[in-house]
């Protein structure tokens, strides 16, 4: 497998980016070959500092340019062609690497990715599907920020596409897919949920109803299915409530001598629970959807999260997860367009 990374893209690139990667080349023996993207002066510096030995199949490819988190995403892959996140999709589209990775300006990623290599067969838009820690096991929410719009169709594809995951990578056997809506009643939400709604109930897929955030985090789904406004909203507001919890938890011991002594005796458990709603544990979303594997990192990725990010770029990969969406996509609208015309 060959992959192309992104080095300067994200909040602390290049050098958590170039260590991570050349960790992940050094330990994972299905990548190939590894092309680390970006300006070549600033990796070959990141390189230097890591103090990291790079392997042979490692090569640079410069890329002057950068995409900046705050510009415009589809102008900013117009106007810089020469940009690392542009360049980096490109090898995919030339045939040269296999699947990218970036944790720079996702909307630069999702419309390089979805202009640049195209969407597969019977895939009206691409989705980011990211894992959200829940008690007992975690969740697929689809899609996670990159159709703030959508028509029921492409809520009825993203849970074909949350299921594939689901079941592919995370090893859930049958998942329950859950179509996020503000009440568990069939004629709650939108038109776009409504007529989504009716759309699974004619597929294959093992579809639970309507969902609210009491099922995702209470273990009723395995995967969460949404537009990518509110699910971009869910991810920002789960992760910025596990951070206020930590907070309030550390004033609440603080203020208390016997609650510190509690503090103490919990303080694995603390640990365990904090490794678990770290996004690093977790490396990187999938934008599902389009040709090539394409995954995309937080912005805060350290070297952590980009080794397993890799790791999720290797596993999407092995487990030819893009081969069975469109299998999978198929069946689907053949299911629904044969009942329509009965």
């Amino acid at each position: 497998m060959r992959v192309a990374v992104d080095a300067a893209g994200g909040d602390f690139a290049p050098q958590e980016i170039v260590s991570g990667a050349l960790r992940a080349a050094a330990e994972f023996p299905l990548i190939g070959r590894m092309y680390l993207v970006g300006p070549a002066s600033r990796i070959r510096e990141a390189v230097r500092q890591s103090g990291m030995r790079v392997p042979d199949k490692v090569e640079f490819v410069d890329a002057p340019e950068v995409v900046d988190m705050g510009e415009a995403p589809a102008a900013a892959v117009r106007r810089k062609k020469d940009s690392s996140i542009v360049r980096a999709v490109d090898l995919v589209r030339a045939g040269t690497a296999d699947a990218v990775f970036s944790a720079g300006n996702t909307g630069a990623m999702v419309a390089a990715a979805t202009l640049r290599l195209g969407r597969l067969d019977g895939i009206s838009r691409p989705a980011i599907a990211t894992v959200i820690p829940a008690p007992g096991k975690p969740f697929v929410l689809i899609d996670a920020g990159a159709n703030t719009d959508c028509e029921a169709l492409w809520l009825a594809e993203f849970a074909v596409m949350g299921n594939v995951y689901a079941r592919e990578i995370l090893g859930v056997d049958n998942p329950r897919i859950g179509l996020v809506s503000v009440g568990g009643e069939e004629s709650k939400g939108n038109q776009a949920t409504r007529a989504a709604f009716t759309m699974l109930e004619k597929s294959t897929l093992n579809f639970t109803g309507n969902v609210e955030a009491g099922d995702m985090f209470g273990g009723k789904v395995d995967v969460a299915v949404c537009d990518g406004f509110v699910g971009n909203v869910i991810l920002k507001t789960s992760e910025s409530v596990a951070e206020s919890v930590s907070g309030l938890l550390k004033e609440a011991v603080s203020d208390n001598p016997l609650a510190m002594l509690g503090g103490v005796l919990l303080k694995g458990a603390f640990s365990r629970i904090r490794r678990r709603c770290d996004p690093a544990a977790y490396g990187g979303a999938p934008l599902l959807g389009v040709k090539g594997v394409c995954i995309i990192g937080h912005g805060a990725s350290r070297a952590d999260a980009v080794y397993n990010a890799l790791r999720v770029v290797r596993d999407v990969e092995v487990h030819r997860v893009n081969q069975r969406i469109v299998e999978e996509i198929r069946e689907l609208k053949e299911r629904i367009e044969g009942q329509d015309n009965e």
